[in-house]
């Protein structure tokens, strides 16, 4: 667009009919809910205004996917894959999308999620919602995409966008991530502004870009953050958003300190195999590496930061439905519990809504084991792990496989999760970064990188260093089933 040889128009339109003709026809990934009817007029204009004034920012006239549970005050709606909000068009922008427009992006599509971002029930199919079906992981069509923010990461893999919003509670950037063969970012709680997006969990929740290189997810993060007077938690940082272009040194890795966390890997060979190979890059780049880092009492972090997710979201869901007035014809979780069970037949044919109820029986944040359970997730994430692990071997970043090649998606049992490492930067609040480090037969896996508060410029040098030594993207191929080959 710089030199003249393309136009925003021209790029939108190429989207829109690939859309056409992989998203809905051909492969049917099914990574998109709807399309922005104003996506080509919204082109021509940032157009117009490219030859008149100039770029607002690097996103000028870029399309954008945003995730279905990001509010857009426009003719898409936000429904969280969910029939009960199908209609519903929120009064203003969320803060994510009031950026990405102020900056100059297109709004290209909403992505199909694991319906209200898998937080409905334990026995879900990552990748379904009511409104969207089952999304499609590019690489195997029968092999799940994982969530929540499933649409956005295929639709990025795929090439049907040039980068996509997600957002995360746990594991819901990095997972689908990996399981796709792209970047994603899951930024500190409070570097991206959470108000008008679909509640989880203030405590974890976050929105964050995803893309197929680390220097287009740097990019977009730098246009996301930044304060917002709606959330109150983006006034926590110390100090402006940094250009997040200077940290993409491909030799960011020499001198860095990087621990091992041997205790994430481990569930699967063929990761261990991709896994020490990344380490093996890590150091011939110049990185030091400490092996192992051990985290302490995952089992008891676990249980805790599960009792914090059902008080929250109880109360923040009542809140941001509550907020929608007459738009929705659902006002609590109370009224959602009810509308599912009139509308089983569409909403759960699968899988029922056991942690919706679960939730529901919680009471209020003053309560005893909710304040206790948030307590123990703080001193365990962050004062007794991430923050010690990283003063005691003065890390500056710690890693760790993000997940396990993608399962077969099956709507009888529900998802198949072998393991993952999202949990400790998720329920501190902490910076995570996915990047992929290479393929079990034809599935992507990623390696992420984590680290304190507030250090994503830190932690986007060394994964944009280790891409770039590395190059273990490859585009997928839409195949029906695996071409499962001798790993020897």
């Amino acid at each position: 667009m710089a030199a003249g040889e393309l136009t925003s128009h021209q790029i939108t339109q190429w989207y829109l009919e690939r859309i056409e003709r992989t998203d809905r026809k051909g492969p049917t990934l099914r990574s998109l809910i709807e399309v922005n009817p104003e996506a080509l007029r919204i082109a021509d204009e940032l157009d117009q205004e490219r030859k008149t004034k100039g770029p607002r920012s690097p996103i000028h006239g870029i399309p954008i996917v945003l995730k279905d549970n990001i509010d857009t005050h426009d003719r898409m709606t936000t429904t969280a894959g969910s029939f009960a909000l199908e209609n519903s068009i929120p009064a203003r922008d969320s803060g994510v999308a009031s950026r990405l427009r102020e900056a100059g992006a297109v709004l290209l599509a909403k992505a199909n999620l694991s319906e209200w971002a898998n937080f409905r029930s334990d026995y879900s199919s990552s990748g379904w919602s009511a409104r969207g079906g089952q999304c499609r992981n590019p690489y195997i069509l029968e092999r799940n995409p994982c969530g929540s923010s499933s649409g956005s990461a295929v639709a990025v893999s795929a090439n049907l966008c040039v980068a996509a919003i997600g957002t995360e509670t746990n594991g819901s950037i990095v997972c689908p991530s990996n399981a796709n063969g792209v970047v994603g970012i899951k930024p500190t709680v409070g570097l991206v502004s959470r108000a008008g997006i679909v509640p989880i969990a203030h405590s974890q929740d976050t929105a964050g870009p995803m893309a197929r290189s680390v220097a287009d997810a740097a990019i977009l993060l730098g246009i996301l953050a930044g304060p917002d007077e709606r959330d109150p938690v983006t006034r926590q940082m110390r100090s402006g958003v940094p250009d997040y272009r200077q940290s993409l040194d491909p030799d960011g890795l020499k001198g860095a300190r990087v621990g091992v966390a041997r205790d994430f890997a481990g569930f699967h060979p063929g990761v261990d195999k991709l896994f020490d190979a990344a380490i093996k890059a890590l150091k011939d780049r110049g990185a030091e590496i400490i092996d192992p880092v051990k985290f302490e009492g995952r089992s008891e972090l676990g249980k805790n930061s599960f009792q914090v997710l059902l008080y929250e979201f109880k109360a923040d869901l009542n809140a941001y439905l509550a907020n929608l007035g007459d738009r929705t014809v659902v006002r609590s979780l109370a009224d959602l519990i009810a509308f599912n069970k009139r509308n089983e037949d569409r909403e759960m044919p699968f899988f029922g809504q056991d942690l919706f109820i679960t939730a529901q029986e919680k009471g209020p944040l003053t309560s005893t084991e909710y304040l206790e359970s948030l307590a123990k997730c703080r001193q365990l994430s962050r004062e007794n792990g991430i923050d010690k692990l990283m003063a005691t071997h003065r890390l500056d970043a710690i890693v760790a496989p993000t997940g396990g090649p993608a399962w077969l998606t099956d709507h009888v049992n529900g998802d198949h999760f072998m393991g993952g490492s999202s949990s400790p930067a998720a329920i501190a609040g902490y910076p995570n970064i996915s990047v992929p480090m290479g393929f079990v037969h034809e599935l992507p896996v990623g390696i992420s990188f984590f680290g304190r508060a507030w250090t994503e410029a830190v932690l986007i040098r060394l994964a944009y260093a280790f891409e770039q030594a590395t190059k273990a993207r490859k585009s997928p191929r839409f195949l029906r089933e695996a071409e499962v080959r001798s790993s020897s």
